[in-house]
């Protein structure tokens, strides 16, 4: 952990760092450009003066004053060497510096640092004229080096003198901050210290700090002593309030208990509800198909009746049994056809009462389990003209619990005949389910009203209903969520756009865990 005086020192420390970094930098640029100007104006000075010098000892063939104006030249040290060629570019002069600085005339090219400067020598006519040297003057050239040594070694210098003065200054602003810190930090080292022991202890075995400064620091150790008398006092209080606060918990838990358990009596009355109202369609349905089994069985022993008695009284005829014959067969056809019907009815039924109440796991093919569920509503499918389109392409074998599948299909179903459909023979349910991987993707889609978006995101809240008026509880779709995430590891989102119907998605594994 970083103390705060380590962050303000270190805050001064780069701040004036910075700024002498800043200033160090503009001073050496300044420096740099003059130097550098200064180089160049001694450049054009040193080839100006040899190029007016140089000629007229040249043309008199005298190579000791071409060799003290050559040497003269050498005395600044940004020159490191001078040669002088002939105009058949014969050396005629030179002069260097060797490892010890000193002047000599003999120029090693490999050993000459610096940047060569190439100027042609012209001698002036006798009669002085104006007019500039014509070319067939040209008597020679000269070569001159110059090296940016001494400029780099003042830079350099330069540098080193910067950064030299910034490690003092910040050598010394550190030794400042710390003794003036210590001022301030050591008396609120002591309330801290007093702070964590009234932590620690509660305040009762604190003893207050003395209030011996009078200054900022000594004010707040004021406040400290002062909190610290209110803080026993409130010590207490708190105890008192601590006791009663148990007590209200203690009343609150049961309540929650009580709470949890009623909204699970209503949940499962939620569940056992569907049930009841799909037993109610489920025994309308089946009164068609066994009256008609009654009416067909009475018309077959009416019959039978008459051919007995034609039997008995020996006036059979022809037309008789064949007329019977009709009739049995119209009538064990009628028989069998409903019979059947009714059968599949109840089997459905069953199956699907049986899973919901009993909650017990095994293994389904979904398809085949929705068209169950659906026939078990199909009573109340038909009395709201709702229609109802199964696509699953592919068989998919369902490891998992039936019984609360039904109850995601029964509540979606029932959902959608109560909000979604306000006109009957226009309802239309599509229920699509694939397979990809080990997870199944269920979409159930509605044409009805839709969902307004400001509900969207509450549908799936406990108790919320739009219906409440007439009837509705709001555990429907709460109950379809739970299912699908907490028992099926699974997810539910919907989707739905006003007028346009609403769209459910789930999706969860082949196999619940």
């Amino acid at each position: 952990m970083h103390s705060v005086r380590a962050h303000l020192t270190n805050i001064f420390l780069v701040a004036i760092s910075i700024t002498l970094i800043i200033f160090g930098g503009y001073g050496y640029y300044k420096l740099s450009r003059e130097l550098n100007a200064n180089f160049t104006q001694q450049k054009q000075n040193t080839l100006t003066r040899l190029t007016i010098s140089l000629p007229l000892p040249m043309w008199d063939f005298n190579t000791e004053l071409t060799t003290n104006l050559v040497e003269s030249e050498m005395l600044s040290p940004e020159v490191s060497a001078i040669q002088v060629f002939d105009l058949k570019s014969n050396l005629f002069a030179s002069a260097s510096r060797d490892k010890k600085g000193r002047i000599v005339s003999v120029v090693d090219l490999d050993k000459v640092e610096g940047i060569p400067i190439e100027a042609d020598l012209y001698h002036q006519l006798a009669d002085h004229s104006a007019e500039p040297a014509l070319p067939q003057n040209k008597i020679g050239s000269v070569v001159i080096y110059f090296t940016r040594h001494r400029i780099d070694e003042l830079l350099r210098s330069n540098a080193l003198h910067s950064i030299f003065e910034i490690l003092v200054i910040d050598a010394l602003l550190i030794f400042t901050l710390r003794f003036s810190l210590r001022l301030v930090f050591t008396p609120l080292g002591q309330l801290r210290d007093a702070l964590m022991e009234l932590a620690e202890h509660g305040g009762e075995d604190v003893e207050e700090l003395p209030e011996t400064q009078k200054n900022e620091i000594g004010e707040v150790i004021q406040c400290f002593n002062q909190t610290q008398r209110k803080f026993k006092h409130v010590i207490e209080h708190l105890r008192q309030a601590e006791e009663a606060t148990r007590a209200e918990a203690v009343k609150a838990d049961l309540a929650y208990v009580a709470l949890k358990a009623a909204q699970e009596t209503m949940l499962q009355t939620e569940k056992l509800a569907s049930l009841g109202g799909m037993v109610a369609g489920v025994a309308h349905e089946i009164n068609t198909p066994v009256g008609i089994t009654l009416t067909s069985a009475s018309v077959l022993k009416e019959a039978t009746d008459h051919l007995n008695k034609a039997m008995a009284d020996g006036a059979m005829k022809k037309s008789e049994i064949v007329a019977y014959t009709t009739t049995a067969g119209e009538c064990a056809r009628l028989i069998m056809k409903n019979a059947e019907r009714a059968s599949h009815l109840i089997n459905s039924f069953k199956q699907v009462a049986s899973d919901q109440t009993s909650e017990q796991r095994r293994e389904y093919e979904l398809s085949a389990y929705i068209d169950e569920v659906m026939s078990s509503l199909r009573p109340t499918l038909r009395l709201n003209q709702v229609q109802v389109n199964v696509n699953c392409p592919t068989p998919i074998a369902i490891d998992g619990f039936p019984g609360a599948m039904a109850q995601v299909l029964t509540n979606l179903t029932m959902n959608a005949i109560t909000h979604a459909f306000t006109e009957r023979g226009q309802g239309v349910i599509n229920i699509t389910a694939n397979q990809v991987g080990e997870t199944v993707n269920l979409t159930f889609a509605d044409n009805g009203v839709g969902i307004p978006q400001a509900n969207i995101g509450k549908i799936f809240d406990l108790f919320f209903t739009t219906q409440r008026a007439t009837g509705g509880t709001g555990l429907g779709l709460n109950i379809v969520h739970n299912i699908l995430y907490k028992q099926f590891g699974g997810s539910i989102s919907v989707s739905s756009e006003a007028g346009k119907g609403s769209c459910f998605f789930m999706h969860f594994p082949r196999v619940i865990a």
